[in-house]
Parts: C-alpha cells; sequence; structure tokens
C-alpha cells in the first residue's frame, strides 16, 4: 500500500492506471474518504468487500464524472432525477435509479437499482476523468472503512484503518480532510417523486427546490431499497456513544462551542456550527478510540437539514 501524500496529476494518472489493473484506490471526496475500485471489475470489486468486511448484499454508489453517465448506467431516469443531478453535481448526493446492463449484481447488491453519484472534489474528478480515458466507466467507491465503523475523513484515518488489509499495489491519496464530513444524501428515483434513503448535505427542501416536488423521508422504511449506511448499527467507534447526555469525568464530550465542557471531561469537538459539526463528527469519534476513552457523550444539533443527518448518524452509531 502506497500514501501518495502529494496528489499531482502524474500521480493521477497512476491510480487511473492502478484501478484499470484491479487495484483498490482509496480517494478523497468531499463527504468521506471511498475505498474505489473498477466498477465494471468483479474481481477488484470482490476486493472492496473482503477489505473492508462487507456483506455482499450491501450494494456500492458508482461514482461517475458527470451527469452525461446517467444514460450508461442508469435504463430509466425521470425528469425530477435529471433536475437535481443538474443542480447538485457535483455535489453530496447519490441518486438510485433502475440499472442499466452493466450494473452487475456485484455492484448492486443484487438488486434492481443503482447509486450514482458525481462528487465534487478536484482530485476525485480528475481521478475519473482520467480513468475515462483508459476506458473506465466508472468508480465503485463505498467509504474507506472496515463495515459499520466510523468513515474516514482524512488519508491518514484511511491508512489506520485499512492499511493492513490492503495490498502493496493499492493507493491511498491524500486530497486533504473532507469538506462535509458525512456521507452523500441518497434520493430513490424509482417513483414518481423523490425519496430520501439517507440524509445528508442535500436537504428535503433543496430537493423541493430543484424538483418542485415533496421528498418523503423513507430511511426509517423497513422494506425501502438496501443502501449503504442504512443499518440501525452503523458508524460506530470502539467507544459507547450516549446521546442527549452530560458526559462524566473520564468520558469523551461532543456539543456545540456555546455548551460548556463538563468538568473532568475530555473535549472532543466544540462545533460553532452545523456545518463543522458535520465536518468534525467522525474525526472526534476516532479520536476518543485513540485516547482509549470507554463512553462519549453527544448533545446533538436541533434543526432540519444538515443537523438530520448528524442526529441518523449518532443515532445509529449508539445502537
Amino acid at each position: 500500500m502506497t500514501l501518495l501524500s502529494v496528489c499531482t496529476m502524474e500521480t493521477i494518472a497512476q491510480a487511473a492506471l492502478a484501478l484499470q489493473q484491479g487495484q483498490l484506490v482509496a480517494i478523497p471526496t468531499e463527504t468521506v474518504y471511498g475505498l474505489g475500485a473498477d466498477a465494471e471489475s468483479a474481481e477488484a470489486v470482490a476486493r472492496i468487500y473482503e477489505v473492508k468486511g462487507r456483506p455482499v448484499d450491501h450494494p456500492l454508489i458508482v461514482h461517475v464524472s458527470s451527469i452525461d453517465a446517467l444514460s450508461t448506467w442508469a435504463d430509466e431516469v425521470p425528469e425530477y432525477a435529471i433536475a437535481l443531478a443538474r443542480d447538485y453535481w457535483p455535489g453530496p448526493m447519490t441518486l438510485v435509479l433502475s440499472r442499466s446492463e452493466i450494473a452487475k449484481d456485484f455492484i448492486t447488491g443484487g438488486q434492481s437499482t443503482v447509486g450514482l453519484r458525481v462528487p465534487a472534489h478536484p482530485i476525485a474528478l480528475a481521478l475519473l476523468k482520467e480513468f475515462e480515458k483508459l476506458g473506465g466507466r466508472g468508480i465503485a467507491a463505498p467509504s474507506a472503512n472496515r463495515f459499520g465503523a466510523v468513515s474516514p475523513t482524512t488519508a491518514q484515518a484511511v491508512e489506520e484503518e485499512l492499511g493492513q488489509y490492503l495490498h502493496k499495489d493499492d493507493l491511498i491519496m491524500d486530497g486533504g480532510p473532507s469538506l462535509v464530513g458525512v456521507e452523500s444524501t441518497i434520493v430513490d428515483c424509482t417513483h414518481e417523486t423523490p425519496r430520501i434513503l439517507r440524509p445528508g448535505a442535500i436537504t428535503a427542501a433543496m430537493i423541493e427546490e430543484s424538483t418542485g416536488l415533496i421528498a418523503l423521508d423513507a430511511y426509517a422504511d423497513k422494506e425501502q431499497i438496501r443502501v449503504s449506511g442504512s443499518l440501525e448499527s452503523h458508524y460506530s467507534p470502539k467507544a459507547k456513544v450516549i446521546l442527549d447526555a452530560i458526559a462524566e469525568p473520564g468520558e469523551g464530550f461532543i456539543a456545540l462551542a456555546s455548551i460548556a465542557t463538563p468538568a473532568g471531561a475530555i473535549r472532543l469537538s466544540s462545533p460553532n456550527t452545523v456545518e463543522q459539526y458535520a465536518r468534525d463528527l467522525y474525526a472526534a469519534l476516532r479520536s476518543a478510540d485513540s485516547q482509549g476513552l470507554g463512553k462519549i457523550a453527544v448533545l446533538q444539533p436541533e434543526g432540519d437539514g444538515l443537523a438530520q443527518a448528524i442526529r441518523d448518524r449518532l443515532k445509529r452509531s449508539a445502537h
């Protein structure tokens, strides 16, 4: 495994070639770091599942370079999905659509749908375009962590989490800390109206503004399409996460900066805004584990939109 600490066009070309040859490449995106493989290679994608310890029926998101790839990977694309892609791609939004013939079972978890995203990170986009020059049509990239664990938002976190599982020819690209910090909003576009399967930075209000349609919150629906991060227990550190509680001495504490640290507690994050809360959350959870803390008390942010996404991740981490 090689860490590419400086990503130039030369190293991006090296990473694209590695993908073409069946290697894994950890990729920076604006949400979290992804563990990438050629989305059309069953062997390469199988290694993603192996490295992550991920159930094989848990589908992967295919990352593409532009809206033009919709017709390649999806059979039916409703007008509202096109509107969403035009307004919010590149960006932290995954569209779930009826799959085309190139989206095989090893990508979709055996389902008739496929998740697609155009990431808003210059290195990820440059890599996708370079990979296309070599004949690639998409990069499958779930979060670059062990299944169910806290997603990584830095290259160093990827190395700590997965370094022992990667081969010597696999690569980790360092693109700096992820700017959003929580995974993409997943929108089911297989119905007459959009359904949010996982909340994120693209909110229900933004979806309605783009499409004129009210987006249904479907992420508590047990009969929904299987998507990444939908299990009741997920995003979990080794430490026990306790929601809406005041930390005892020796316990970790996460809350907005306006809330004072309880006596004897170990402050893990003091965000001033909801945006900063999301950006710092996973690093704070990882910090608790690196310090050997047994418990983390978290005061959750209130409100809709991104705050709702943060509460979704924290609920699953505490399950």
